[in-house]
């Protein structure tokens, strides 16, 4: 389904239905809204995960939504999403939207959101162990990668090519909502995040247990394409510039880099992410 207008108006959509507000709750307090534009409270609560989950936009909503693993606390939306969502969901919708404007939900995301006239507050998904993840696994593991946006657009891609988990850090990582959740697209909803308090003692477990470690390093000697590896196997990202930690490199069973061709010697985090997983991920087992 296509994304529509940033305020929730399909074009060409039939009417809304009449639906009653129900009764209204009381308006997030300044410090508890989500979001990086309306201040530094907004960016503290979305690092530390503390509240709800807070997503916006109609994929990610819709997702979440479907998904009956996510805890449903508070819908809001606009006339035009809500007939959306009916048309969606029919009488399986798991929660009561309230109809509010536009402009209240961009109150509480600020003015850069693009909202689409729909903001839940959710409960954050269960997050399995190491143990929980299947023998046979395709993996993600992330190395200080703190740029939601880089985030979610790399939960977005394991999505699409089926990774198993992601495995990151406690700190040092952004928290699975608002931001993030917006770039991953619906895409939390399917990679579950694997939350570990050192990620190099997680690559040694993982190996333990038969997994291949590849870590993606731009100096590697081995060139990606390559490289043939089966699964279980984990592909270990690092953060941009940086790259990865001396430590994780010392738990990767091999490095590799991305072959280029042209002038420009380097790539987004979560392009370089998509490359990998369709180089290594479809490795028949």
């Amino acid at each position: 389904m296509t994304d529509r207008r940033d305020d929730g108006r399909p074009s060409g959509g039939r009417p809304a239905p009449n639906r009653p507000h129900g009764p209204r709750r009381p308006a997030l307090r300044p410090g508890n809204r989500p979001g990086s534009r309306p201040g530094a409270a907004g960016r503290q609560r979305e690092a530390d995960g503390d509240g709800p989950a807070v997503l916006y936009g109609w994929h990610p909503v819709v997702q979440a939504l479907g998904n009956a693993q996510r805890g449903l606390q508070r819908l809001l939306a606009t006339e035009n999403a809500a007939a959306r969502l009916e048309a969606e969901f029919g009488g399986a919708l798991r929660i009561t939207p309230e109809l509010v404007r536009p402009s209240e939900i961009g109150r509480l995301l600020g003015p850069d959101a693009v909202h689409q006239g729909l903001y839940l507050e959710a409960e954050p998904l269960p997050a399995p162990g190491l143990d929980d993840l299947p023998a046979d696994a395709l993996l993600l593991a992330l190395d200080q990668i703190t740029d939601p946006h880089n985030v979610g657009a790399i939960v977005r891609t394991a999505a699409a090519f089926g990774v198993a988990g992601i495995v990151t850090t406690a700190r040092h990582a952004p928290g699975a909502t608002g931001v993030l959740a917006k770039s991953a697209s619906g895409g939390l909803e399917h990679v579950p995040f694997v939350t570990v308090r050192n990620l190099a003692e997680a690559l040694i477990a993982l190996g333990e247990r038969g997994f291949t470690r590849v870590g993606l390093d731009s100096d590697a000697p081995e060139s990606l394409d390559a490289v043939t590896v089966a699964r279980p196997l984990v592909i270990v990202l690092g953060a941009e510039g940086k790259g990865l930690r001396e430590r994780t490199r010392s738990c990767c069973d091999l490095l590799a880099r991305i072959p280029f061709a042209g002038a420009i010697r380097s790539l987004n985090v979560s392009n370089a992410a998509a490359i990998t997983l369709y180089a290594l991920g479809r490795t028949e087992t």
